[in-house]
């Protein structure tokens, strides 16, 4: 079969984190003589030489090349691209992961489309990564209407004939931001960019002990030297005016200014910030004509001000005020309908743990120059961000805790302004109600088993800030039960030390809540047994009731059914069948899985020859009760016993 993808794995040193990667990269769903994977050793000096030749001796796809350590991935990926043999070729870092089923959707995905660059979702474990960009798939795209200027890493998938028809490789030697010229050209030349917004195709890790190449201090002059180049990039391939002007800002915005703000530009030591700053500057100065700052949100203009101002300690002193705010996102009512789980919450900005205020009646203007200081920037930004209220945005994601991938979810907002008693300021509050329907909340799909968290995400002002949502009124933490949804048991639940609102899909047992059925409340009665059950289901839904006594099991199909607040079992348990026995019972959401789950019930029948009977057993809280009892009076007897030895 001819190769339709190369991937390119550029490696230097990366010790066991590379185990990830190669397990990612075996299990791909494209079938394996269809893709190769090329390693290209930058001259490591650990074991994972040897490592990956011994796995290119197993493994027909994967080829090994060693070299001289270049100093940086350029090169290693030049090198990977000429020993590649596919038509499209995917760069992945040696400390990353793929999707399982990323090679195959993106090629599919790329050749449906004719697309020379496809762009697959990414999450971040420990890492940034875009949220916008892959909001929805976007099978033509282009740098003027999408952000693809957001997503400047390498770990994307490039027609290989595209490469060589514009010449396009990556920028050698010791060096930062190669993958910055490279794919910005990309962008720019590309005929078509295709963006894979529903399914999450590469897991950019960050390393425990944050050695990635990325998380290292840089030298200020090296890097804004290579950033000038990447802007020379753009420059070539566009014409003065709104498009070009909102590429540099992305420059602006992300190396420049974002590396000012906050706890970022205070965690640095103060020669190593002064001497990025005066970088910045320059930058600022040469490169940077009138549009390009006044595209920024508030907050943003006013670091811009101050730089090309050179006011360095005025950039400090916004940066220490940005850091003491943040974002609430504070929880109100939570309930199932209809197999869907819908909340409302409040977000605003917070200062000091206090909601953020701003003056009432607030009044775009532009900036005009620097403010002339701490006071005068935070009434500007106050003011514009009162005027822009109304384009004020917040989101419902949920994060798969395992892996990081995050979904958006529906949501109904509005805005309102809230005056501050009599002193002429308002707090502005983004009202929300969320839906998540555990039958599609992966983008269709639904939710995976394991642990999910709850995140508002609200941009406002130039702030763009991200917060679990929580904590929850006592009340909401008390009342919300589990859902049988899709054949998953869905359990809202509040994290226990912060009260956050997350999922639990698949894994709870005891949280459940299914030790509250009451064995007074079940009934068998002409053949059929009843049960009541603290459950949600949004209609009538198979189940499977399985019956076990000390020497064998039997299985009972039955159906969970709305019932008031909760759910009502049923099923036909056989007297023939279970006769002479007392039988414990478990109950399973989803009989056709290809693991079935079987949940514990407090229910113990009885059958003799006639009839089958509930046997009324202690709850589980009494049984508990009376253990603990039990233990109490052994330590007890212990004691005693020990003290009379003693005295012996």
């Amino acid at each position: 079969m001819p190769v339709k993808v190369s991937v390119i794995v550029p490696v230097y040193n990366p010790g066991p984190y590379i185990e990830d990667c190669i397990a990612s990269l075996l299990k791909q769903s494209l079938p394996p003589d269809e893709y190769e994977v090329i390693f290209v050793d930058d001259g490591s000096t650990d074991r994972t030489p040897a490592r990956l030749d011994a796995l290119a001796a197993q493994e027909p796809r994967v080829r090994v090349i060693h070299q001289e350590n270049s100093g940086w991935s350029g090169k290693p990926r030049n090198v990977g691209i000429a020993a590649s043999q596919g038509e499209y070729v995917m760069f992945v870092d040696n400390d990353d992961r793929l999707g399982d089923e990323a090679l195959e959707r993106m090629y599919g995905y790329g050749v449906a489309n004719g697309a020379d660059v496809v762009v697959g979702k990414m999450a971040g474990q420990g890492r940034g990564v875009p949220v916008e960009l892959f909001r929805r798939n976007r099978p033509r795209a282009s740098v003027r209407d999408a952000p693809l200027i957001d997503s400047l890493t390498p770990h994307k998938m490039f027609r290989r004939a595209f490469l060589d028809e514009i010449g396009l490789r990556f920028p050698e030697g010791r060096r930062r931001l190669e993958d910055h010229v490279f794919v910005t050209e990309a962008y720019l030349r590309a005929a078509n960019v295709s963006v894979i917004g529903d399914y999450v195709c590469y897991y950019h890790v960050r390393r425990d002990d944050s050695s990635n190449a990325g998380f290292q201090q840089f030298d200020p002059v090296g890097y804004f030297k290579n950033l000038r180049e990447a802007l020379d990039v753009v420059d070539r391939y566009t014409e003065p005016g709104a498009v070009r002007d909102s590429l540099h800002r992305r420059w602006l915005r992300v190396e420049m200014v974002e590396r000012l703000r906050g706890n970022r530009l205070l965690g640095q030591p103060d020669d190593y910030r002064r001497k990025q700053f005066e970088e910045i500057r320059q930058v600022v100065v040469e490169r940077f004509g009138p549009g390009v700052a006044v595209g920024l949100q508030p907050t943003q203009q006013v670091v811009a001000a101050l730089v090309a101002a050179d006011r360095y300690d005025d950039v400090v002193a916004f940066a220490e005020w940005e850091t003491g705010l943040g974002l609430s996102a504070r929880p109100g009512t939570v309930e199932w309908q209809g197999g869907r789980l819908r909340f409302d919450f409040a977000a605003e900005l917070t200062a000091g743990g206090a909601p953020l205020t701003f003056p009432g009646g607030g009044v775009r203007t532009p900036l005009d120059g620097a403010p002339k200081d701490l006071d005068e920037a935070i009434a500007w930004v106050g003011a514009d961000t009162v005027a822009r209220f109304g384009q004020a945005a917040v989101d419902l994601l949920v994060r798969e805790r395992s892996s990081a991938a995050q979904y958006f979810q529906p949501i109904e907002v509005t805005r309102e302004i809230v005056p501050v008693e009599d002193s002429g300021q308002v707090r502005l509050v983004l009202r929300a109600t969320a839906t998540v329907d555990p039958a599609g909340a992966v983008d269709g799909a639904p939710l995976r088993a394991g642990l999910w968290d709850t995140y508002a995400r609200v941009r406002l002002g130039g702030w763009s800030k991200t917060s679990r949502v929580g904590p929850g009124p006592r009340k909401a933490r008390a009342a919300t039960s589990a859902a049988v949804v899709a054949g998953r048991v869905v359990l809202p639940y509040w994290t226990d030390q912060h009260g956050n609102l997350s999922l639990d899909v698949d894994r709870a047992n005891q949280r459940l809540g299914l030790g509250r059925l009451d064995p007074n409340a079940v009934s068998v009665s002409g053949g059929r047994l009843r049960a009541p059950l603290p459950l949600h289901v949004p209609a009538e839904t198979a189940v499977l009731l399985r019956l076990t006594s000390p020497d064998r099991s039997v299985d009972v199909p039955g159906t969970l059914s709305p019932a008031g607040d909760g759910a009502l079992l049923e099923a036909a348990p056989t007297v023939a069948d279970l006769s002479g026995a007392t039988w414990r019972t478990t109950l399973c959401a989803a009989p056709d899985a290809a693991e079935p789950r079987f949940l514990p019930l407090p229910l113990t029948l009885h059958a003799d020859a006639n009839s089958i009977k509930v046997v009324r057993t202690p709850r589980p809280s009494v049984v508990r009760r009376l253990a603990r009892r039990a233990r109490r009076a052994l330590a007890v007897l212990r004691r005693r016993a020990a003290s009379r030895a003693a005295r012996a």
